[in-house]
């Protein structure tokens, strides 16, 4: 299934499904997709899909409807298009497809991962883990970590999509800009800088770099890692 990612300035603000025939968009109440903004017709653009196909079409709007930043009359929808409506933009993803992307271009697999900075990260992190959990008043140990918890990205190309963090190890980023891990021990999940392009170019939790040491991760923290944001979710 199809969705649609309602953005403004890079913020998510309401995603989707297109489980419908047709979908219009536009400032009016009545619309499928409602933007309540004065830069946005009253029925600024419809998105007609038939089969597998999403077709997208200019309903004589005041500022016109852009794809990929070019101003359209009718366009055929594909995967990652970007549909711009006054000052809003619409991302157009097809499922499957986004979920390898994301996979294939943020989650490093173990084959590729920077073994040496990954096994001297993960080493100096354990001791560093269970000072940080004894401060911060995590889990008492031996106390059962959460079954799993997830991230949901927030912002870029796969804003929306959510990775499940179910094994002990997940190692994210883009080799050469920005790698980290996330580890899950008993007290709970950790994430730890891996390496990057330059010295001390660490990941940021909550906004604020996470240093040389493994940070714990709480429900609702907010990490920004290689140019993301991915939301850190407890699973209940």
């Amino acid at each position: 299934m199809a969705r649609l990612i309602l953005s403004l300035d890079g913020q998510m603000m309401a995603e989707y499904n297109m489980n419908k025939e047709r979908y219009t968009v536009g400032r009016l109440p009545d619309n499928d997709i409602r933007i309540d903004n004065a830069a946005v017709s009253g029925h600024h653009s419809l998105i007609i899909n038939i089969l597998n196909d999403s077709f997208l079409e200019d309903l004589n709007s005041t500022n016109g409807t852009y794809v990929n930043g070019k101003l359209i009359k009718k366009h055929a929808l594909q995967h990652g298009d970007v549909i711009t409506v006054g000052h809003h933009q619409l991302r157009f993803m097809e499922d499957d497809e986004q979920q390898d992307e994301f996979e294939k271009t943020m989650v490093i697999q173990p084959s590729a991962r920077p073994v040496e900075a990954l096994r001297a990260a993960t080493e100096t992190a354990a001791p560093q883990a269970a000072e940080t959990a004894s401060h911060a008043k995590l889990r008492p140990p031996g106390a059962h970590a959460p079954r799993s918890a997830k991230l949901q990205v927030l912002s870029g190309a796969f804003a929306g999509r959510e990775l499940e963090l179910t094994k002990a190890l997940t190692t994210l980023g883009r080799p050469g800009v920005q790698v980290a891990a996330i580890t899950r021990r008993a007290e709970g999940f950790y994430i730890v800088h891996v390496d990057s392009d330059r010295p001390n170019h660490y990941p940021l939790l909550n906004g604020s770099p996470i240093g040389s040491q493994a940070a714990p991760l709480r429900d609702n923290d907010v990490i920004q890692l290689a140019g993301v944001k991915m939301g850190f979710f407890l699973n209940s």
